[in-house]
């Protein structure tokens, strides 16, 4: 009998890669209008490469791609584009049916938490900004575990709980990072997206078929 829900947040609980190139395309813009002389889609095609060789958790994009562009005294055009970045997130929103599924589960006596990849900080916020932090008895997050998602990753979490994996679900968009490994620690897994389920709405029913 499942009495343990895990949700990976980016992509899960809200469209992160939509919010994330609103963001990133605010930035460039604020960075042009306070005259940096670049073409928009030539930086954003640049950025999305610094990105992906820093990694989307670096705070070092904007400063690689001014440095790339050897433009000189950039703190100016770096502190409008994290203004810009941040001034984005207050536009976040969950997918539109996570809130009340969300309390439907607790109202049903289960116990949510959260597993995900990334900064502890960053992870926090975006469930705050979000509203959707006190749905979770708890948060658990790579950089505080110590490891990326994998079996490694679940055991320690189920071990800190004292949970048995049999009980326990894992819902979330990677099948490399949210799917394999926590099947592989014995847990059950559901994905949302391509795949998967594309709407929270049926979960309740799902989780009971379980």
């Amino acid at each position: 009998m499942i009495k343990y829900i895990f949700f990976d947040i980016d992509n899960t609980l809200f469209p992160t890669s939509e919010f994330a190139q609103l963001a990133r395309k605010n930035a460039i813009r604020a960075m042009i209008e306070l005259g940096l002389q670049f073409n928009a889609d030539e930086l954003y095609t640049k950025l999305l490469k610094i990105i992906e060789r820093l990694g989307s958790n670096s705070d070092q994009h904007f400063n690689e791609l001014l440095r790339e562009l050897k433009v000189q005294r950039p703190e100016r055009f770096i502190a409008a584009a994290v203004a810009a970045y941040h001034n984005t997130k207050t536009s976040i929103l969950p997918y539109p049916e996570v809130p009340r599924v969300l309390l439907a589960l607790r109202e049903h006596g289960y116990k949510l938490y959260v597993a995900t990849n990334g900064n502890t900080i960053k992870q926090w916020d975006k469930l705050i900004r979000l509203g959707i932090a006190l749905y979770f008895e708890d948060v658990f997050v790579s950089e505080e575990i110590g490891k990326e998602k994998s079996k490694e990753f679940f055991d320690k979490v189920l071990s800190n709980l004292k949970i048995k994996p049999n009980e326990c679900v894992m819902i979330g968009d990677k099948e490399d990072k949210d799917i394999v490994p926590a099947k592989a620690t014995g847990m059950h897994a559901i994905k949302r997206g391509n795949n998967g389920i594309n709407d929270f709405s049926d979960l309740l029913d799902i989780l009971k078929k379980l």
